[in-house]
C-alpha cells in the first residue's frame, strides 16, 4: 500500500532517512524508525509555509538556508514540560542550598533544557523560597535549542491552567494575574525574572560560553533522545563545569548506569561525581 496515498506531499523512506541524518548531524538527536510520521507531521507545517511541493524540495532548500535550519531543529525537538514537574527534585534542589546558604559566592545552577520557561522558573522559585528573600545569592542560566521556546520563556506568560501545580500562596507571592485582553493568563513577577538568564545553546557546539563552578546543573529528559557515545561525550563535558560537590540532576527515564566511572547515584535521578572524577577534577582546577 502506497504510504503517500492521501498525504498533502509526497514524503519518501529516503526522504526520512536524510532527515534522520540532518538533525543528528545539526542537533545530536537520534530518530527511531517509529518516528516517521511524527517527523511527517511537524515538518509539512514548514512546507506549507514556505510554499514548497514536497520533502525532496525541502531539503535542498534546507540544504542552504540557515534560518531555515533553525526552524527544521525547533519543529523536532520536543518541549513537555511543566511547572514542578518531578516534583521531588525540587525538594532535593530546596535542602541542597540550604546547606549552602552561608557559603561565599552565588549558587549557580545550569537548566540545560528551559524549554518554555516553568523548568527555571521552578528553579527561581524554589531558591527564593530557600533563601527566604526575593533577591537570593543566586545566578541561573537557562539554555535550549530552540530558539520559540526561549522567547516564550523569556516573556514568563502561561495561562492560569498551567500554574496547577502551585501553591496558592506560591501564585500569590510569584505571578501577576492578567486583566482585560490578557484575562486567563498570568504573568512572572520582575524579580523572578531578573533571576534568571536565558541563552540559546546547542549541546552539541564546541563552545557554550560557560565558566565552570556550577552548584547544580538540571538536564532532565534530553539524553534519552541522544545515543549511548554522544550521551557520555555530554555527560563529561556537562560535569567538568560542576562543583566537585555539586549536584546532576536527571529526567526520571534516564539512567547513567554506564557512566559509573563518571557519576555516583545519591538520590532518584540526582547524580554527584564519582569520588575518583572529583579528584580529577580538582586536579585539573588548580
Amino acid at each position: 500500500m502506497d504510504e503517500n496515498l492521501g498525504r498533502e506531499f509526497i514524503y519518501s523512506d529516503a526522504d526520512f532517512a536524510q532527515i534522520k541524518k540532518i538533525i543528528y548531524r545539526m542537533a545530536g538527536i537520534s530518530l527511531g524508525d517509529g518516528k516517521k510520521q511524527l517527523v511527517y507531521s511537524r515538518l509539512a507545517r514548514r512546507l506549507r509555509v514556505l510554499q514548497l511541493s514536497d520533502f525532496e524540495e525541502y531539503l535542498q532548500y534546507l540544504e542552504h538556508n540557515k534560518e531555515e535550519q533553525q526552524e527544521f531543529i525547533n519543529a523536532l525537538t520536543t518541549n513537555l514540560t511543566a511547572f514542578f514537574r518531578e516534583a521531588h527534585h525540587f525538594d532535593s534542589l530546596a535542602q541542597f542550598a540550604r546547606k549552602r546558604k552561608n557559603a561565599s559566592g552565588k549558587f549557580r545552577v545550569w537548566c540545560a533544557a528551559s524549554s518554555t520557561g516553568e523548568e527555571p522558573y521552578s528553579i527561581a522559585m524554589t531558591l527564593v523560597e530557600a533563601f527566604g528573600t526575593f533577591t537570593p545569592p543566586v545566578e541561573i542560566i537557562a539554555s535550549d535549542i530552540d530558539s520559540n521556546v526561549l522567547e516564550f520563556a523569556g516573556q514568563g506568560v502561561y495561562t492560569i491552567e498551567r500554574l496547577d501545580a502551585l501553591s496558592t500562596e506560591q501564585k500569590r507571592q510569584f505571578f501577576l494575574r492578567g486583566k482585560g485582553s490578557n484575562s486567563g493568563k498570568a504573568r512572572v513577577i520582575d524579580k523572578l525574572q531578573q533571576l534568571i538568564e536565558f541563552r540559546k545553546i546547542n549541546l552539541l557546539d564546541r563552545e557554550w560560553g560557560l565558566s565552570s563552578g556550577f552548584d547544580v546543573i538540571f538536564c532532565r529528559n534530553v539524553m534519552i533522545y541522544f545515543d549511548k557515545p554522544t550521551q557520555l561525550r555530554l555527560l563529561e563535558r556537562m560535569l567538568r563545569l560542576l562543583k566537585p560537590d555539586g549536584i546532576y540532576i536527571a529526567g526520571h527515564s534516564e539512567s547513567f548506569s554506564h557512566a559509573t566511572t563518571l557519576v555516583k547515584l545519591v538520590g532518584k535521578t540526582i547524580y554527584q561525581l564519582d569520588d575518583s572524577s572529583a579528584r580529577a577534577g580538582h586536579n585539573e582546577l588548580r
